[in-house]
């Protein structure tokens, strides 16, 4: 059963504006990293929270945001997500110094989080089935171009006005998509859920530990008690999270999909692949500006064919992965990304030529559109009909513990390899992290051979529960 037209009309603006914004601010801060940097006054450290504080929210609540829509309303959630992205973001840019900034990107990345998720949930019930995947494909690609255009716009910004504005940018947008959120869509909900606290909390707790460990390791020394401590509480603490899903009755991550060989496999290359390319684009927006000398937005231009490569990529192969399945396309676009990173990596120098980086930038976006155009058919295709919702949730939050794993690492390779005193120490220390990268996508395209091939029997087409609208839990 469709929406009401009254809500369906207000449905799709609203959903892919919101998942444009929430997409948007994964890498829209990368090209502001040095004008925060003066500007504030932040360290390495400093600039990898800005980073994560984002994503580790953002990653770890996902599930929670669409188990919350289940169970008090979409529509409520998801205006009130729009009404947190947008306070927090008005905070990022009032902070007067990076530890307000940081405690702000993670705020953001809970609104974040409470927003993604339900915006598919709520575009898949409003629109009939025949056109579900016409309006999906066009959500799937607005999110897209905020992953895509991130580091431009934001230069573009920078660039025009001030850092600020990067955040700035999103205050009108949520003034204007909450109220509509909170009245014109609609207010059906799904099936009652629990929310698993115990598990939100030990899985929080965990990450945010090895995380601190990682990146406070060169300045406070890996073999000091805060660094040793971090470590072993955060890999404890993850451990009893592990343990807690696999007993509990109402896991926020069932456990038991990954004994399926393409779930396992295939959120091990997402995560591998998002640890390399999060990290090495952490420390290669700096690199443009840092050691180059490349304005904020002459530096999101140059990495454009890198991020917007999957906008032309995408529509030839797309119907490649009907014909061929999706495995082929996974590990040759992992090792594309692999095969650009090392490029730059061995080229890398403060001397070095635009001429020598673009097709380096070329390859590794190629790389990237042959990723993500099949990982979410593959992961959906490898659980039942009935898991389909968890499963693309769980995807997407590990692909984003994976962004966090991959600043937290290669910054760590970078600090303790080279620094900020000088372009040739930024160059030797961005190569040799970058280095480490093309090692972990490397490892992603090993993991993508075990994702199972094309099953050759053509399946009765299903809808996934996301889809399908269901009845209104009694209040």
């Amino acid at each position: 059963m469709s929406a009401p037209p009254s809500t369906t009309r207000w449905t799709f603006p609203v959903t892919t504006l919101a998942a444009f914004m929430v997409s948007l601010d994964n890498l829209v801060v990368t090209t502001a990293l040095p004008e925060i940097r003066t500007s504030l006054g932040a360290d390495l450290a400093d600039l990898e929270w800005t980073v994560n504080a984002y994503t580790l929210t953002f990653g770890v609540l996902l599930l929670t945001g669409a188990t919350l829509g289940e169970r008090f309303g979409r529509r409520r959630i998801l205006g009130l997500g729009i009404a947190l992205f947008t306070v927090a973001s008005a905070l990022a840019a009032l902070a007067p110094n990076v530890g307000t900034l940081i405690a702000a990107r993670a705020v953001q990345g809970v609104g974040g989080a409470m927003i993604l998720p339900l915006t598919l949930t709520m575009l898949s019930a409003a629109v009939a089935p025949e056109r579900r995947g016409a309006a999906l494909g066009v959500w799937g690609a607005v999110s897209g171009l905020g992953v895509a255009f991130g580091p431009l716009i934001g230069g573009a910004v920078v660039d025009g006005w001030a850092w600020q504005w990067i955040f700035w940018i999103n205050v009108p947008v949520g003034i204007l998509l909450a109220p509509i959120a909170l009245t014109r869509l609609s207010p059906a909900r799904g099936t009652a859920q629990r929310l698993d606290l115990p598990g939100l909390g030990l899985i929080t707790a965990g990450l945010l530990g090895i995380v601190w460990g990682l990146v406070r390791g060169n300045a406070a020394g890996w073999g000091s008690a805060e660094v040793v401590g971090s470590l072993v509480v955060g890999g404890a603490l993850t451990a009893l999270f592990v343990a807690w899903e696999a007993r509990t009755a109402h896991p926020m991550l069932p456990l038991r999909l990954f004994r399926n060989r393409g779930f396992a496999a295939s959120n091990a290359t997402a995560m591998l692949f998002s640890f390399g390319m999060f990290g090495s684009i952490f420390l290669l927006a700096q690199f443009l500006q840092t050691v180059q000398g490349a304005g904020p937005f002459e530096a999101g231009l140059k990495m454009l064919p890198w991020t917007a490569m999957p906008m032309l990529v995408a529509p030839l192969a797309g119907p490649l992965s009907d014909r061929i399945g999706g495995r082929p396309l996974l590990v040759v676009g992992l090792l594309l990304q692999a095969a650009g990173l090392a490029w730059l990596a061995g080229t890398m120098a403060p001397d070095t030529p635009y001429s020598t980086q673009w097709p380096a930038f070329v390859i590794s976006g190629i790389g990237m559109a042959l990723f993500f155009v099949p990982i979410a058919n593959v992961v959906l295709g490898s659980v039942s009909v009935a898991d389909t919702g968890v499963a693309s949730g769980a995807n997407n939050a590990i692909r984003e513990i994976g962004g966090v794993f991959g600043v937290a690492v290669l910054a760590a390779v970078f600090s303790h390899q080279g620094g900020y005193a000088s372009a040739q120490s930024y160059s030797d220390g961005t190569s040799v992290a970058t280095w480490v990268g093309v090692g972990v996508v490397l490892a992603g395209a090993a993991a993508a051979v075990f994702v199972p091939g094309l099953r050759r029997s053509t399946p009765e087409p299903v809808v996934p529960p996301l889809a399908r609208e269901p009845e209104p839990v009694p209040a």
